[in-house]
């Protein structure tokens, strides 16, 4: 898979994704974790992915279960998602066309 200027930003960055009870704020295993949905075997844009921990990004790809229902996973890493995107935004990593310079 290649490396993306946008999956390489997410080292030591915080979680966004904070699933309680479950995420450790552990910076040193942050990645861009990929919204689910693109089709099998396939990943969705890096765009739509968050910063995330390796313990939050466990519990919503299935490797680790929890009482937490599915629904509410998808929220908070759609969630993770929007936060992440303004930190890049922030950053200058991603803009748009009639972007305001800010």
């Amino acid at each position: 898979m290649k490396t993306t200027k946008l999956r390489q930003s997410a080292k030591e960055k915080e979680c966004q994704v904070r699933i309680p009870g479950v995420c450790r704020h552990d910076t040193s295993t942050v990645c861009l974790a990929h919204i689910n949905g693109s089709g099998w075997g396939r990943k969705s844009l890096d765009i739509h992915g968050a910063y995330c921990c390796q313990r939050c990004h466990d519990v919503i790809d299935g490797r680790t279960p929890t009482g937490w229902d599915n629904d509410l996973l998808k929220l908070w890493h759609l969630e993770g998602v929007i936060r992440t995107q303004e930190i890049m935004v922030r950053e200058g990593l991603i803009t748009w066309k009639g972007q305001k310079k800010v």
